[in-house]
């Protein structure tokens, strides 16, 4: 396995886990969001994630899969349905919509996707020293 594809590997990986961040921060910042129909109501959303199969299982292809991101999903747990005649967002029967974000959940998630994003930034930190001693190598230091 050449080092140019833990880099590859490792960027994929970063590609990924900024995906899952913004998605998370998208459903912190609608958690509180209120709405007066159900088909308006913000969604909690989640990347999806998969390896790269074709390579993984591909004998002539070099060790090591990338991660691809297949989309973002929306959430089918129920909205939260509040009764509250007086809000300004009620709809004709008093009714209020809100998003089906845990926050305690995105917030764990977050950090999940913070850790491995720094784990990919750490495989591809190390890769460039191993980068930079062999071409210390070369040099005759």
């Amino acid at each position: 396995m050449s080092l140019f594809n833990v880099m590859d590997i490792a960027s994929s990986g970063m590609h990924a886990e900024g995906v899952r961040l913004n998605t998370t921060a998208s459903n912190v910042a609608n958690a509180n969001s209120v709405s007066s129909s159900y088909g308006e109501t913000y969604k909690a959303r989640h990347a999806v994630f998969a390896a790269e199969m074709k390579n993984a299982t591909d004998a002539q292809a070099p060790l090591g899969t990338k991660v691809n991101v297949l989309g973002v999903v929306e959430s089918q747990k129920p909205l939260q349905v509040e009764y509250s005649p007086n809000h300004p967002m009620a709809n004709e029967d008093g009714y209020i919509f809100k998003p089906n974000v845990n926050v305690v959940e995105a917030m764990a998630d977050m950090l999940s996707a913070s850790k491995a994003y720094e784990a990919n930034v750490q495989v591809a930190d190390t890769t460039k020293r191993i980068f930079r001693r062999v071409m210390m190598l070369g040099q005759g230091r």
